[in-house]
């Protein structure tokens, strides 16, 4: 259905209404925790409580309040804090047996009413797990069985019928967000531990593979010696798909390199090859790595030179491997 330029407009109008709503309310929070001596000694009381669970952080909610919950358990698993998601209709039919005493309880409900939410807390009191509660309703069923009660209360819903769960749930997904970043810094949480547990994604890739997981060995691995003549050396390098090939003494020790790049410029000075051998065409020294490296660190070094491959050699200079950028490609570090 195609609207006219007036449902249009209102379709636009309200929008920005529900993200003027959807900020005032984030920012009510926000005010909120810093004026209020009471707001602040209950977050501080969260973060507190979290930290000294022993077992994990079992975060409940109903219908939208439960989507949130999810993922505020989701952000806290990922950042250092043991937790995980139980529907509070579920625990009542045998789901609650997998809360433990040892554990904490993040309860979610803008009214603090949840019937099925509030089946379950006796239960939960007299297991003795701690309960901080995120609600509006601050005289709640919920708020009254509570250790701890972070108010995450907001003066109007975007909606237009003032119904559907908006800013509340914004601001309960707001409130979420700032916990686990607090526990984050208290646990000393670094890049390192967020790449460990998240080692497909990028910033996985990133921090966790070494150039030894992806770099070309054995016989993969271009090499020539500084006698071999110019066509061997020319062989070599096709054989290989490097685009560059390491030239190494007796030992294996590298000498140096010959690159793509260093052929296209010999030709165009016009110089006969022929006759060449690898030691006369070489760049004495190479870019090399170690192993050990980031594979990041790799890709920084060919674009900071602007080359597409490096030799990886150990510590004593030998030559233990070569990566180009195609490898770290085919693996998304770049």
């Amino acid at each position: 259905m195609r609207m006219t330029h007036t449902q249009s407009q209102q379709a636009i109008n309200l929008a920005l209404d529900t993200l003027d709503i959807e900020a005032a309310a984030v920012t009510e929070l926000r005010t909120r925790l810093a004026i209020e001596a009471s707001a602040a000694r209950a977050f501080t009381q969260a973060v507190e409580t979290i930290l000294a669970t022993r077992g994990r952080v079992v975060v409940m909610g109903m219908g939208k309040s439960g989507h949130v919950g999810r993922k505020i358990a989701a952000t806290l698993a990922s950042t250092g804090t043991a937790a995980m998601f139980v529907h509070p209709a579920e625990a009542s039919h045998g789901d609650l047996g997998m809360v433990k005493a040892i554990d904490s309880i993040v309860a979610i409900s803008n009214s603090g009413e949840s019937e099925e939410l509030s089946a379950i807390l006796p239960f939960i009191k007299r297991m003795g797990a701690p309960l901080i509660a995120m609600t509006g309703g601050l005289q709640s069923t919920l708020a009254q069985h509570a250790d701890v009660v972070l108010d995450s209360s907001v003066t109007k819903e975007a909606c237009p019928l003032n119904l559907a769960p908006t800013a509340s749930t914004t601001a309960q997904l707001a409130l979420g967000d700032a916990l686990a970043m607090a526990l984050l810094d208290a646990r000393g949480f670094k890049a390192e531990d967020f790449a460990r547990s998240h080692p497909g994604g990028s910033l996985g890739r990133k921090l966790l593979m070494h150039v030894r997981d992806l770099m070309r060995t054995g016989n993969d691995v271009p090499r020539v010696q500084a006698h071999t003549g110019f066509t061997d050396l020319m062989r070599e390098m096709s054989h290989k798909g490097l685009g560059a090939s390491a030239v190494v003494d007796n030992a294996g020790h590298v000498m140096g390199i010959f690159t793509d790049g260093d052929l296209r410029r010999l030709i165009e000075r016009g110089v006969d090859l022929r006759e060449l051998t690898a030691g006369e065409v070489m760049h004495k020294g190479s870019l090399a790595v170690s192993p050990d490296a980031l594979a990041v660190e790799a890709a920084e070094l060919m674009e900071l030179h602007r080359v597409t491959s490096v030799l990886v050699t150990d510590a004593d200079g030998l030559l233990v491997g070569a990566l180009n950028s195609n490898d770290l490609m085919r693996a998304k570090v770049i």
